[in-house]
């Protein structure tokens, strides 16, 4: 498991990439909703992903989720996931509208859903390759609308290729009164997690 392989100069390094990269995707934020958005420290763990549902308020609660696959030096899985509440103040600032229920989403609001978490994972893996000076690949997301288990079945399934555990982000953007809390979940394969560490100096 990665966690069994983790130290505190690991846990370290993985927080600090995740402070980075959570800034890198606050900046691209801003830009998208052209607001100014501010960004709480980020809790950056390592969890089972079996573990996930619950952190995420239980496997039947709703949430939006946004997956890519990364090739090229690192292989694996990123994942963005928003709860309802989230995804309804993130789309009424960007299109201006007043959603109020999940039935009330359209295919614009959902495309725009997916672009937004393309840009914020992209953001994110941008920043990383650029400190590990690694080549990632993100694939055309997909986005799913479901209930948390049902949305981290899709990861659980691709697991053949990857480690039990994954690397657990969670970002706290603010616009005013309003809070957009989100989740980045990434899953590297063991030897691109390996490889990540090597790359800044940690083995």
């Amino acid at each position: 498991m990665m966690q069994d392989k983790l130290d505190e100069l690991h846990m370290d390094v993985l927080k600090e990439l995740g402070n980075i990269g959570a800034g890198n995707a606050t900046t691209a934020l801003s830009q998208m909703l052209n607001r100014s958005i501010m960004m709480r420290v980020p809790e950056v763990k390592v969890v089972e992903l079996k573990d996930v549902s619950a952190i995420l308020g239980g496997e039947e609660n709703m949430v939006a989720g946004i997956l890519v696959k990364i090739s090229g030096d690192i292989n694996g899985i990123m994942m963005y996931v928003l709860e309802y509440e989230s995804v309804r103040i993130m789309l009424n600032i960007l299109l201006n509208k007043n959603i109020t229920s999940e039935d009330e989403l359209c295919e614009m609001d959902l495309s725009a859903l997916k672009e937004i978490g393309n840009i914020l994972t992209g953001s994110y893996l941008t920043a990383l390759s650029k400190l590990t000076n690694l080549t990632m690949i993100q694939s055309i997301p997909k986005l799913a609308f479901d209930m948390a288990g049902a949305i981290l079945s899709v990861p659980a399934i691709l697991f053949g290729k990857t480690g039990d555990s994954v690397l657990f982000i969670k970002t706290d953007f603010n616009e005013g009164d309003c809070d957009v809390v989100g989740y980045y979940i990434l899953i590297p394969e063991l030897q691109s997690f390996d490889k990540i560490m090597k790359s800044l100096g940690v083995v």
